[in-house]
């Protein structure tokens, strides 16, 4: 059965297992900047932790959205072709975004992580109800 599953969803699987990483690294910055500047609970008032807080934090909040839209969007059957860009996609703006936190405004790194991110919620949102309505 697990075989047969991760056929079904190999495209979302894929994707999820190197943000899963991407996000291991992200949680990994807010443990060394905690031990770092001895912040054991929020950022401090520290500039440098609050970047690692939001990075983190910010992936937490849009990843799993966007995790579940393909998983659902691959098991209803749309182009697993598409699918893979967008996961790559996906992959790409979850790295730049935090890249770009840090930064000055405005920053590249940050926008296109931001921007991308978006479009993807919406281009899988319409696919999606595009898919089910008909």
């Amino acid at each position: 059965m697990s075989g047969m599953v991760s056929m079904l969803l190999s495209v979302t699987l894929t994707t999820t297992s190197v943000l899963a990483l991407i996000y291991i690294v992200l949680s990994a910055r807010v443990i060394q900047g905690r031990l770092k500047y001895r912040i054991s609970l929020g950022h401090g008032g520290n500039d440098d932790m609050e970047n690692r807080v939001r990075s983190h934090a910010n992936f937490s909040e849009y990843v799993p959205l966007l995790l579940i839209l393909m998983g659902l969007l691959e098991l209803g059957g749309a182009n697993k072709t598409a699918l893979a860009y967008a996961g790559a996609l996906l992959v790409v703006c979850r790295i730049l975004h935090p890249i770009g936190i840090p930064r000055r405004v405005p920053n590249a790194f940050r926008f296109i992580g931001t921007v991308g991110t978006f479009s993807l919620i919406i281009a899988g949102s319409v696919y999606g109800l595009i898919m089910t309505l008909g």
